[in-house]
């Protein structure tokens, strides 16, 4: 992997890539609660505690809407420690707070920083969290927003450090 800042889409270290905000399932009457958070030297922290009170059982944040082209990139590699749970990162395409999200799954290990890597190919069009079928395939050119899930029965609290997002090629 090429670790030059030139591939660098997201530095959670910098002002540049705040801020990001919570979307729990407290949205359809759940009980989770997420936070983001940025540590120093460490870059955000997605913390808190998935509940399956009210049918809930997700939480996520997400961050504010840009313009990012990434069509340069075959995927993106993130810079992150967890908790030893699978989380989600998700992609939109358009501005709207409610429309369709490319999801891929990646498991963390507990404790330990890992470099993952997350080709666009693999992202799934969901709303939902339904897959959908009759969406294209992500537009790497129109990325407008990314995010982090945790959902998929996993009950308790969650804790996920991500210092950087970049593209891989």
């Amino acid at each position: 992997m090429n670790n030059s800042s030139d591939n660098m889409v997201l530095d959670f270290k910098t002002p540049s890539a705040r801020p990001w905000e919570a979307v729990d399932d407290r949205i359809m009457g759940g009980s989770s609660l997420s936070q983001p958070q940025y540590i120093d030297n460490i870059g955000l922290r997605f913390s808190g505690d998935v509940s399956f009170e009210n049918n809930g059982g997700f939480a996520s944040i997400r961050s504010n809407t840009e313009q990012y082209d990434l069509s340069a990139y075959s995927g993106l590699t993130l810079r992150l420690r967890g908790d030893g749970k699978s989380y989600k990162l998700s992609l939109r395409t358009d501005h709207f707070f409610d429309g369709v999200s490319y999801q891929v799954t990646f498991t963390t290990e507990k404790g330990s920083w890992q470099e993952i890597t997350l080709p666009f190919a693999d992202l799934t069009p969901t709303h939902h969290g339904i897959k959908l079928s009759t969406v294209p395939p992500m537009d790497a050119a129109k990325v407008t927003s990314f995010g982090l899930f945790i959902s998929d029965r996993q009950e308790g609290p969650f804790q996920c450090e991500i210092a950087w997002i970049k593209g891989a090629a």
